[in-house]
């Protein structure tokens, strides 16, 4: 079992995406009994909201399935109970080390390194640019499922 949990700012727009478009990608490819899949949040300032309105409508746009869910942030004791720990942006990843601790598994990884590319994917609620955040998303997770089936 491969359990994967992706991480943005506050658990409503990016890492929801994410963890909506890895169950898709993993459902398709039929490997939903390999993987475990979750997000959360890398500060506390939304907890307890659903995801964003226009995040569900890019996700709905392209036929991803979603479900109703309230942001909650991560937790340092979670970092033993997953593989890999996903984060959208260098930010993050200073939030998961704060929260973590020191990442002696090597758990902790930017999305789109998954693509070959350092870069981050960039945050639609300052860009209001949701569809670029969902092909980098999706182009991560697709990249993230090909490293991890074929693994």
């Amino acid at each position: 079992m491969k359990r994967i949990i992706f991480v943005c700012h506050g658990n409503i727009c990016r890492s929801p995406m994410a963890e909506f478009i890895m169950k898709y990608l993993v459902h398709n490819a039929g490997l939903e009994d390999g993987f475990m899949i979750a997000s959360a949040a890398a500060t506390s300032e939304e907890t307890g909201n659903d995801m964003y309105p226009p995040a569900k409508s890019e996700l709905k746009r392209h036929g991803i399935p979603f479900e109703h869910r309230h942001a909650r942030k991560l937790r340092h004791d979670e970092y033993s109970g997953w593989d890999y720990i996903i984060a959208m942006d260098r930010e993050n990843l200073y939030d998961i080390a704060d929260i973590v601790g020191k990442d002696d598994g090597h758990k902790v990884r930017l999305l789109l390194s998954f693509t070959g590319e350092n870069r981050e994917v960039s945050d639609p609620w300052y860009t209001r640019d949701f569809a670029s955040a969902y092909d980098d998303i999706y182009r991560g997770c697709e990249a993230l499922l090909n490293e991890l089936a074929y693994r």
